[in-house]
This record gives structure tokens, sequence and C-alpha cells, in this order.
């Protein structure tokens, strides 16, 4: 039971991490004169 309670915790902790990291490199991209760069990631 408790194997399956840290699964679920491991999932929603992954999920949050997910959302922190995107958040954090879309602050950087807007932040960071990010024209430049979506200029280099799109061509």
């Amino acid at each position: 039971m408790s194997d399956e309670d840290y699964g679920d915790l491991n999932t929603k902790r992954q999920m949050r991490m997910k959302i922190v990291a995107w958040s954090v490199i879309v602050a950087l991209i807007l932040v960071g004169g990010g024209s430049t760069v979506i200029a280099l990631i799109f061509g």
C-alpha cells in the first residue's frame, strides 16, 4: 500500500518539477532577450 502511495507522490513530484522547469525556461527566455533565442530555435 505504501509503495502505491510513494508512486503517486513520485508522479506528482515529477509533474511539479516539469512545470517548474518549464516556467523557469520561459522566464529566462522572456527576461534574457528572448527574441534572439526564439529566432535561433525556430530558424
